[in-house]
């Protein structure tokens, strides 16, 4: 039932740009000439004018883990908190809402700075991808790169236009050229540009966003948007899900955005890699008990734009209590290791999948009993190469690979739940 004089909201956001109090709408002004508390960052609370004469209270460092507590310190008080352009778009205003609800928050959105810049470059902002590294690093952007697209990366401060050029140059995409775009809205507003190749620029206003458009150098590796990456864009040992075998592997995995995979006996990461690049929310966890592998891993998860992913040195199944549970998992190493199968099986929640891969006789048996007790589907995949023969050419066989998946039972009361949440 719907109360008779339902709550005022608890708190006020509103949104700001560099134009500053100019640019508010009048319900922003009302809402902050009428707030006990103004909360905001230095900067914009420096914005504001003297008649807004609530307590100023700056975000403190980390803010993240400050904001209950700081609401809970002004309970019962008119509160009005600001934010960098849309308090919804990689702003303030998620936090918020995951501490009070949506119910007790007022959200009074200003343009964002993508919309800002979209606008100054005359780019479609439906076909223009949207990076942020802030609080992240400059390493997912690679996984955005492709020739011909445009994407605008959210700054960290005045360093990142660097970053960006430096980067740009390492991957391959020296040609790409680069708009900087300060202090958009304000009357200081600035745009700087060049290519990465000659990007030398010192530092300028730490409030901008790097518009970059995509160009690959002659020669660069073509990494595509699907899974089944060349195999010479990871460094390895030997201890590689070749491309062919890999494509098929994920595409049996069938990653979701938001969802978790454990990957193990990772060897070069190359699944947990594809898995993540799949869709910015994705995550994984890989499993490798090598070190010098487990280094390897973590420098291809940066070299191709996943940074995040998570590494375990250590054996399975030992390694894997208190990971968080998964929503898939592929087993490419270990499968005679006592109880590693069941401790995989019983980690997964309803409507989860797992996938194994072996090339020996002893793990083939372990997925051929699975298989009779379990079901699910068990495969072959054997791939050829052309190859010289004398001075013909003939076919040279690749080690054949048994694949068994299966997926867990799903019952009424159990439907699995659908995850949520991007982190581009």
């Amino acid at each position: 039932m719907t109360p008779e004089h339902p709550l005022p909201p608890a708190v006020t956001v509103a949104g700001i740009g560099a134009d500053g109090w100019t640019g508010l709408t009048d319900a922003a002004r009302t809402a902050l000439r009428d707030a006990q508390v103004l909360i905001g960052a230095g900067r914009q609370l420096g914005l504001l004018p003297p008649e807004c004469a609530g307590e100023r209270v700056p975000w403190p460092t980390p803010l993240r883990p400050a904001v209950p507590g700081l609401l809970a310190a002004h309970a019962g008080r008119r509160i009005a908190v600001l934010a960098s352009g849309d308090p919804m778009f990689y702003g303030i205003g998620r936090a918020l809402t995951e501490v009070l609800g949506a119910d007790r928050l007022r959200v009074l959105p200003h343009p964002s700075s993508v919309s800002y810049a979209c606008a100054r470059l005359g780019w479609p902002l439906e076909d223009t991808e949207v990076v942020t590294l802030v609080g992240r690093p400059a390493a997912r952007l690679a996984a955005a790169l492709h020739d011909g697209r445009r994407l605008l990366v959210l700054s960290a401060g005045a360093t990142t236009p660097a970053e960006v050029a430096a980067l740009l140059r390492d991957r391959g995409f020296g040609p790409s050229r680069l708009h900087v775009l300060e202090q958009l809205g304000g009357e200081d507003e600035a745009c700087a540009e060049g290519t990465a190749d000659t990007w030398d620029r010192p530092p300028g206003d730490p409030l901008n966003v790097v518009a970059v458009e995509c160009r690959a150098a002659p020669g660069t590796l073509r990494l595509g948007a699907v899974p089944g990456l060349p195999d010479e864009a990871y460094e390895h040992d030997g201890q590689l899900t070749k491309r062919h075998v890999r494509a098929v592997t994920l595409g049996v995995l069938a990653p979701a955005p938001g969802e978790l995979l454990w990957d193990i006996g990772g060897g070069s990461g190359s699944i947990a890699v594809e898995w993540m690049r799949a869709h910015p929310s994705c995550r994984a966890v890989t499993v490798e008990r090598d070190p010098v592998r487990a280094a390897r891993i973590e420098a291809n998860a940066a070299r191709l734009g996943v940074p995040g992913l998570r590494v375990v040195t250590g054996r399975a199944p030992e390694c894997l209590a208190g990971l968080p549970a998964p929503d898939a998992v592929f087993i490419g190493g270990g499968l005679t290791a006592p109880g590693l199968l069941d401790t995989c099986l019983d980690a997964l929640p309803p409507g989860g999948r797992l996938v194994a891969n072996t090339v020996t006789l002893e793990s083939e048996a372990v997925l051929a009993d699975r298989y009779r007790r379990h079901g699910g589907e068990l495969v072959r995949l054997a791939v050829a190469h052309a190859a010289p023969v004398g001075g013909f050419t003939g076919w040279r066989q690749a080690m054949p690979v048994t694949q068994w998946s299966v997926r867990t039972p799903v019952t009424p009361g159990n439907a699995p739940v659908q995850p949520s949440g991007d982190d581009r």
